[in-house]
């Protein structure tokens, strides 16, 4: 088993509760209008004698919807990171609650959400979007809260300071695949696992070569086959990058080497990821695909909250096919692997490169291929880090900065040499 027993606790261990709490849990939501905060206040709503929500944050796009959900939930506090959102959203919350009825208090600003994340509840769900969520994360962490993580971002670009603050059973992924690793994981020690398999839907591109690739179109790239996600996680998924980070947070997460860690396409999405044991046995865990069954394990663990989604009608024929994964068409979790391996700042450059490439892909300026032509480029150029396990936020951001920076000069150069 290559020396597990001396390796150190996983930060997502099912076998592990931390902080255990009886009767309704008090919630924090982070992103609470994106896709996993929409879904999660849907699963509060239909169970208020297992969840109540005090307090909300967005990033201030949506304040009629942020007012709303803060009326159905009848939050304590609202933050939004845009400050010049605060007089929308204030008047929306008025339209909502009517005259003289108090309104909750309003948190604006960069650090609004981190602030949050250390206010008092039992668990904070971190929903936010991109590499901004690992301030809020740590935060949660050394405020002791429950962590349900849907935030990979913040595990992948600051894994050793998530590691060095978590608690045992202190992190719930949320995430679908790795939702499913911590359920199938229950029923075996650390020590039977043989292997990790994660699973991949393939994208709406599976089966295309690279050169088919080449002038696939943003709509293309948006229709995805089985899951609707915001725009960000929905082009990761096509250039399956989104499963290259998955990998890395397996591995954070769970503890397990890198080279016992697989990556298979199952085009229909019902069986989230599977682990193989050491006497061959494989569980996997399976569902119709749907996020509010993920968001009900990081909720309620070690309880399960009935009806939370979806379950398979048995009667009526199905298919479940896997494919291995073609690694030449996309090249994203080879290349994440390599990130992974190397550590230090590696990870947040490949992900804060590959973030600006997207933008640059939905905006029109870099074709489809060029995401991962540049992220590797930018990677390649940053090279070794040697910050290794002595890794600062400072580090991060300043990883992070390099590589948007570099990553924009080469979506740029590769536009301008198109068209020339």
């Amino acid at each position: 088993m290559g020396g597990m027993s001396d390796s150190p606790a996983p930060l997502a261990d099912p076998h592990l509760v931390f902080d255990a709490a009886e009767g309704r849990r008090d919630l924090v939501i982070l992103g609470s209008t994106g896709s996993i905060g929409t879904q999660a206040i849907d699963l509060v709503l239909r169970n208020p004698d297992r969840f109540r929500v005090t307090a909300l944050s967005a990033a201030g796009g949506r304040v009629a919807l942020l007012a709303e959900q803060a009326r159905q939930l009848r939050v304590r506090t609202v933050a939004v990171a845009a400050p010049d959102a605060v007089p929308a959203l204030r008047e929306a919350l008025r339209e909502q609650y009517g005259a003289g009825q108090p309104l909750p208090e309003i948190l604006a600003g960069p650090d609004a959400a981190t602030q949050l994340a250390g206010s008092d509840c039992h668990t904070v769900l971190n929903g936010i979007t991109g590499s901004i969520g690992l301030a809020p994360t740590l935060a949660a962490l050394e405020a002791g809260r429950t962590l349900a993580l849907a935030n990979k971002e913040s595990l992948i670009v600051g894994g050793p300071l998530v590691k060095a603050l978590a608690k045992p059973g202190q992190i719930i992924p949320v995430d679908s695949e790795h939702a499913a690793l911590f359920q199938a994981l229950a029923a075996g020690t650390r020590a039977d696992v043989r292997k990790l398999v994660v699973t991949a839907s393939g994208g709406p591109f599976r089966g295309r070569t690279k050169s088919e690739l080449a002038h696939v179109t943003r709509d293309q790239a948006l229709a995805h086959p089985t899951w609707a996600m915001g725009p960000v996680i929905t082009i990761n998924s096509a250039t399956l990058v989104n499963k290259g980070l998955e990998v890395i947070e397996a591995h954070l997460l769970y503890d397990i080497p890198f080279d016992r860690i697989e990556v298979v396409v199952h085009p229909q999405s019902y069986v989230h990821s599977m682990v193989e044991f050491t006497d061959g046995s494989t569980l996997a865990q399976a569902t119709p695909p749907d996020m509010r069954g993920p968001i009900a394990i990081g909720l309620g663990w070690p309880e399960r909250v009935p009806d939370a989604a979806p379950a398979f009608d048995w009667s009526q024929a199905s298919t479940w096919e896997f494919f291995p994964l073609d690694n030449d068409a996309f090249p994203s979790v080879g290349l994440a692997r390599h990130v992974g391996t190397l550590g230090g700042t590696a990870p947040a450059v490949f992900n804060a490169a590959n973030e600006e490439c997207v933008d640059a892909f939905l905006a029109g300026r870099l074709p489809f291929n060029g995401i991962m032509d540049t992220v590797t480029a930018v990677v390649a150029e940053h090279g070794t880090p040697s910050t290794g396990t002595s890794l600062t936020v400072a580090d991060v951001l300043e990883a992070e900065t390099w590589a948007r920076a570099r990553a924009r000069e080469l979506s740029a150069k590769a536009t301008a040499e198109a068209r020339a």
